[in-house]
Order: C-alpha cells, then structure tokens, then sequence
C-alpha cells in the first residue's frame, strides 16, 4: 500500500499543472528570450516585407520599356487623345447648359438653338462616337426632341436673337414649320413653269378646230 501512494505522488508531481505552465512562460521572458510579434491584423512579419518587394520589382518593370511581342507593348495610347478628352468635356458643358435653358424653354430657346449650332459646327459629337449630329439629337436630346432640335438650329440662321424673343417660341415654331411646309414645292413650279389645273377645276377643254 506504502509503495502504490508513493506511485501516485510522483505522477502527480510529473504531470505540469496550470499554474506551472504560466510560472514556466514567466520565467521565460524574465530570462529575455524574445516574444513571437505579428504583423497587422495577426498577419506574420515577413508578409509586409514580402509585399514591399514585390511592390518595389513592379515599380522598377514599368520604369523599363516594354520588350517587343510583350502584353505591355500592345497597349496604345489613342492619338490625340487630349484633344478627344478635351472636346468631350465641351460637349458635357454644352449640354449641361442646354439643360439648365431648359428649365425655362420660353425664355432660352435662342440660346439652345445657338448651342446647338456651335455643337453642329464644331462636331463635338464626333468625340462620342456619333457618326451625323442627326444621330447625336436623336440619343442626347429625348427631351427636347429631334424635330424641335433641328428646328431652333436652323432659326439661328434666319432670326435675330431679339426678333425671335420678342415674337415668342410658339410664333417662331409656327414659322418654322411654314418655312418647312415651303420647302416641299414641286420642281415645276420652283422653276416658274405654271402647274396644270387640278381635276376639280372649272376650266374645259379647248375644242378642236372646225367644229
């Protein structure tokens, strides 16, 4: 019995407890061996090194000029490509500015026609890909529409900017679409000749001689 309790004993004593572990890792760092340091968010030390590097390779190949057949050596710059940014930051001012004379359309119809116009003359809408300024109306301009756009460009032409507001949109609009209305006259009667009269008409037929 004396020597199965001595047994026991020494297990116990053999096995590390608790307490003895957090005695242990005390007497560790009192004896100064360096304590394990991790990086941001647990990450370990060497990662921060790790991306420097590679940060500091990729900084040091686009210093470098491409080599021929490369990936890098088949990106190209556009050319002119200041001046295609350059004309479609003017083209986004035009029409911010047509929108804001949109606001009241009475008043600032003019100056949306003369907008309009210099956007024709200038061929901003080039710069987004729009083939005819027709095409650019018909994308850009939904709210104020194709007709009525084309419309005010061509009364720039033929009014004055004081004559037009002082006759008001809708008179202007209505001579526009008289001017319109002319433009479709037959050939014939463009270049003098007298038009036959029409079915309806009350003239008879001349009768043949003799009778």
């Amino acid at each position: 019995m004396a020597t199965k309790k001595a047994a026991a004993k020494g297990k116990d004593s053999a096995k590390p407890g608790k307490n003895g572990a957090k005695a242990g890792g005390a007497a560790k760092e009192k004896a100064g061996e360096p304590k394990r340091k991790l990086g941001l968010r647990g990450a370990a030390p060497w990662a921060a090194r790790h991306a420097a590097k590679h940060a500091a390779e990729a900084r040091a190949r686009a210093a470098e000029p491409p080599l021929p057949g490369s990936a890098r050596a088949t990106i190209r710059t556009p050319v002119a490509a200041e001046d295609i940014k350059a004309r479609i930051a003017e083209l986004h001012n035009a029409l911010q500015q047509i929108k804001g004379f949109r606001k009241n359309l009475s008043k600032g119809f003019f100056d949306v026609g003369l907008i309009l116009k210099e956007i024709q003359a200038k061929k901003l809408y080039e710069a987004k890909g729009f083939g005819t300024f027709e095409a650019f109306l018909e994308r850009e301009a939904t709210e104020l529409g194709k007709t009525q756009a084309l419309r005010f460009v061509r009364m720039v032409g033929l009014f004055q900017k004081e004559g037009a507001l002082e006759l008001g949109m809708e008179r202007v609009v209505m001579a526009m679409m008289s001017i319109e209305a002319g433009d479709g006259v037959p050939e014939a009667r463009a270049s003098g000749k007298i038009p036959p009269p029409p079915l309806s008409s009350s003239v008879l037929p001349l009768k043949p001689p003799g009778r």
